[in-house]
């Protein structure tokens, strides 16, 4: 097939480079291919959140795309769209590994703790302490205090992100849904109230601290053997106890609303 005369010009631009490594010829290449930056860009761009600047991901690629012109070799016969598309992806995948400061080590330890908090969310039929979370990770409280600061880390958002909102009439933003994490829900801390009348309902003065000292304060067993002044052995006694009791106490609760239904 005969070689159009765009395509004799980009040879013959290529041939010019060879010979004078001008700046000015490797400009009018970068410009010749920047459709090619530009496309993978957007196909990246595509699969990310909102917040990253498809701009930035050209700007990147653009580097590789240079770096792509000064190690091409004419003489080998190949398209130079083919060889340079790997040069673009590397350099935009390099950028988005830069824009990332979360270690991979800090997301797989997110990932650990967050599965780990699901089964026992699963198990218990509620969330779980931070004791118990704690227990099943086999980590010290302050070592999974460290380890949940450290995952927090991993998601983060724009406040200015569009976002969705089928009840509302106007354009919101992320910082408009932003919840108020010192808000007290008045319902919640009622409901919160009635669910510890009913469990220390009855206990004595010991049992009662056990409870609360263990699923409200979050302290471990040894702990509250310390603050009692009773072993860890005492307590854990206790703590399965009351247990017992309140699962008998909750099942003769449900048949009678079972039955009252």
């Amino acid at each position: 097939m005969p070689m159009t005369q765009v395509q004799a010009d980009v040879r013959e631009l290529w041939a010019e480079l060879k010979r004078t490594n001008s700046p000015e010829v490797r400009n009018r290449l970068v410009e010749r291919y920047m459709h090619v930056v530009r496309f993978n860009a957007e196909r990246i761009a595509s699969r990310l959140p909102h917040e990253v600047d498809v701009e930035d991901l050209v700007s990147a690629g653009t580097f590789g795309l240079m770096d792509a012109i000064d190690a091409f070799d004419l003489s080998r016969g190949i398209k130079f769209e083919t060889y340079c598309t790997q040069r673009v992806r590397g350099a935009i995948l390099d950028e988005l590994r830069a824009m990332d400061w979360v270690p991979r080590l800090v997301r797989s330890r997110a990932q650990v703790v967050d599965t780990a908090s699901r089964e026992l969310e699963a198990e218990l039929g509620r969330s779980p302490s931070r004791g118990e979370l704690a227990r099943r990770l086999r980590l010290s409280e302050q070592a999974l205090t460290r380890l949940l600061r450290d995952a927090a880390t991993v998601a983060v958002n724009s406040l200015s992100r569009q976002v969705l909102d089928s009840n509302s009439s106007r354009d919101l933003e992320g910082i408009d849904i932003l919840p108020d994490r010192n808000g007290v829900d008045p319902v919640v801390e009622l409901l919160k109230d009635d669910v510890k009348d009913v469990v220390t309902r009855g206990l004595n003065r010991a049992e009662r601290l056990v409870i609360l000292l263990y699923y409200y304060e979050d302290l471990t067993m040894k702990e509250i053997g310390s603050t009692l002044d009773l072993s860890e052995s005492r307590v854990s006694q206790l703590h399965t106890a009351v247990m017992e009791r309140l699962k008998e106490h909750l099942t003769f609760r449900q048949r009678d609303l079972l039955a009252g239904a």
